[in-house]
């Protein structure tokens, strides 16, 4: 089981607590996560990434073991400490404005 902890206004949506568990086949990427999540929690589909292009959406951030995962690509391995559940894969919603 993967770790996921999401951002407060995600978890308001899918009305779960700061850290959900999805189960992942390997090999476990982002995007392999954030497929699981949108499939167990179809509510969140397109908050996290466009319905169309399936990219991240611009002000929402990937982290895990403290490395910004965010620019990777989507079928990249998340690290091993994260593939194996004892760390967790943090989407973030970064702030914008001035």
């Amino acid at each position: 089981m993967i770790r996921v902890v999401l951002p407060a206004h995600l978890r308001a949506l899918a009305q779960v607590g700061s850290e959900i568990e999805v189960d992942v086949p390997a090999p476990v990427t982002p995007g392999a996560i954030l497929d699981a999540i949108e499939q167990r929690f179809p509510v969140l589909e397109g908050t996290i990434r466009d319905h169309v292009t399936r990219e991240r959406r611009a002000l929402v951030r990937f982290f895990a073991c403290e490395t910004d995962l965010s620019h990777e690509p989507l079928d990249a391995p998340v690290p091993a400490a994260v593939a194996a559940g004892l760390e967790p894969f943090l989407i973030i919603g970064a702030m914008a404005g001035g």
